[in-house]
């Protein structure tokens, strides 16, 4: 399982809806081979060099976008997060995208919640608010 603070989920979902206004919209998480698809407000799960929450708004050229790690799979802190990368999110590379209103709407629906989770099934990812001391 994986967890990101909310506060921090919301920050970046707020950064992308910023990038994408002054931008001129949303980017493409399929590598432009689905043009327009999932072009909308949300945030994007990358699996890479750790796995990590990624705002999806527009950027200026050069410009980078945030980043929230999880918090069990964070490279810098973590001399572990390769076997948490493979165990949880699979040993390839890949950006799963997720909408942010529905993110938004769960994250009220919870208002004691302290941390968006993410578990994966062989077929499934499971996504779920949890409140931690």
């Amino acid at each position: 399982m994986l967890s990101f603070p909310i506060a921090s989920v919301r920050e970046v979902i707020a950064r992308g809806l910023t990038d994408a206004q002054a931008n001129g919209g949303f980017r493409n998480p399929h590598y432009g081979l689905q043009p327009g698809k999932d072009e909308t407000p949300g945030i994007w799960l990358v699996g890479d060099h750790g796995i990590y929450l990624m705002s999806n708004g527009k950027l200026p050229e050069g410009a980078r976008p945030m980043v929230l790690y999880a918090d069990e799979c964070d490279p810098r802190s973590n001399d572990d997060w390769f076997t948490v990368k493979r165990s949880t999110y699979g040993g390839d590379d890949g950006i799963d995208f997720l909408d942010a209103e529905q993110i938004e709407a769960m994250m009220a629906a919870s208002p004691d919640a302290t941390h968006l989770c993410i578990a994966f099934t062989p077929d499934t990812m499971q996504i779920f608010m949890v409140e931690r001391p």
